[in-house]
């Protein structure tokens, strides 16, 4: 479990991130939602220590990261597992190498413990003979899910995935949701995603943030979502004239499923 206390960042005279609170639970999909320069993505690098917030706190798992020393944040970052946007698989490696690279750091595992470990978590993302291939030789989808053995490779605890889906096609996006769900599902990981994809949001979307000018501007699931009242949030999910329609059919077949003696205020909460 992450708790995050009162988050405050900003740079120079901006204010980006502004007194922000949430539980990010483990073998939930926890996601955070916002337009372009919400905050987000300062959020979540001040989650994983690249930014350090200028008050508040973090915990995992009941300890305090911000007031960790440098050893004991090393200690922490074996047990979380980063997908970056655009994977960022080293060129010059080939996937094993690549998946491995974790493993040659944090472990003095001989050579033959950490290839079966490569292999296993290559086997759990679908990918097979693809050892000895380098980045350039694979589609997006395949990139992303070496990106993701790679992030799972030591068994975190914790997984932080931005912008998983980016550039890929709305199939594959698919695929890497389900596969990501299954991942925390499985290992009862704390996952946290950044994300633009409202199939995703729909999809996976366990436990919501959506973040406004460096708020947290309304939380709650996937369920709850498409009734929200919250007119920013409706704003930014439902941007089109179609994704509107969609709304307006989900309300009234959610209403068409209520006893009339039940307050639809309930239902919308």
């Amino acid at each position: 479990m992450i708790e995050i206390k009162n988050i405050k960042k900003g740079f120079g005279d901006k204010a980006v991130i502004s007194d922000v609170s949430a539980v990010l639970e483990p073998g939930k999909c926890n996601l955070v939602i916002g337009a372009s320069g919400s905050g987000k993505t300062v959020l979540m690098k001040c989650l994983v220590g690249l930014f350090e917030p200028d008050s508040g706190d973090i915990l995992y798992s009941g300890q305090s990261f911000t007031s960790m020393n440098k050893e004991e944040r090393k200690s922490l970052r074996q047990q979380i597992g980063m997908l970056f946007q655009g994977s960022a698989l080293f060129d010059s490696m080939t996937v094993e190498q690549n998946i491995m690279f974790p493993l040659d750091m944090f472990t003095e595992n001989t050579f033959e413990e950490k290839l079966k470990r490569v292999n296993e978590v290559l086997l759990r993302v679908n990918l097979k003979e693809v050892n000895q291939k380098f980045p350039a030789e694979l589609s997006g989808g395949m990139k992303k899910r070496v990106g993701i053995a790679r992030a799972i490779v030591l068994n975190p605890r914790y997984l932080f995935c931005d912008e998983p889906n980016s550039g890929l096609d709305p199939q594959t996006s698919l695929l890497i949701d389900k596969l990501i769900k299954e991942i925390t599902d499985e290992y009862s990981i704390t996952t946290v995603v950044n994300t633009h994809d409202m199939n995703s949001v729909m999809e996976i979307g366990d436990h919501i943030i959506y973040m406004y000018e460096g708020i947290k501007e309304w939380e709650g699931n996937n369920k709850q979502i498409i009734f929200s009242k919250n007119d920013k949030l409706n704003k930014f999910i439902f941007a089109s004239e179609f994704l509107q329609d969609a709304k307006d059919m989900r309300m009234l077949e959610a209403k068409g499923k209520i006893d009339n003696d039940r307050n639809m205020d309930e239902l919308l909460k």
